[in-house]
């Protein structure tokens, strides 16, 4: 499996400074600054890299575990809405708003439940980030 990678650089003090966030393989290239992490600067920050990244991840592993179980997904859409709030000695991400739909042909919500439930134990994103707190919502949709 390939090394997946990304840089940020970042010049200044940390209130007054500017910083650049990249993707490896070039699909992103960001500004970021005090602002646009903790208030509502423009720009891109730590965290809502750390969402998207979750909500893809979820996705697939949703979708494959559906797969697995022997359903075949039409759509997986998952947002991530990422805590970040003042913790003890500085600021941490204390939680992870899982919110999913799909729209998923022959599956009973109860079944729907306990598979999105294991596929959010399951995404290496959410194993990478076991320390936080995980809220997943997760409706069936039907188009």
């Amino acid at each position: 499996m390939p090394v997946r990678s990304a840089k940020a650089q970042w010049d200044g003090t940390l209130k007054e400074g500017k910083g650049t966030m990249s993707l490896g393989s070039g699909a992103f290239q960001g500004a970021y600054s005090f602002n646009s992490r903790f208030e509502s600067g423009t720009g891109t920050n730590p965290e809502e890299l750390i969402g998207a990244a979750h909500a893809g991840c979820f996705s697939m592993a949703l979708s494959a575990a559906l797969g697995k179980a022997g359903f075949t997904p039409r759509r997986v859409s998952t947002s991530a809405g990422v805590h970040l709030e003042p913790v003890e000695g500085g600021f941490g991400i204390t939680s992870i708003d899982l919110t999913t739909e799909a729209d998923v042909p022959g599956i009973d919500n109860a079944k729907f439940q306990e598979i999105a439930e294991g596929a959010k134990k399951g995404c290496p994103v959410s194993k990478a980030l076991a320390a936080t707190k995980i809220n997943l919502s997760a409706k069936l949709v039907s188009s």
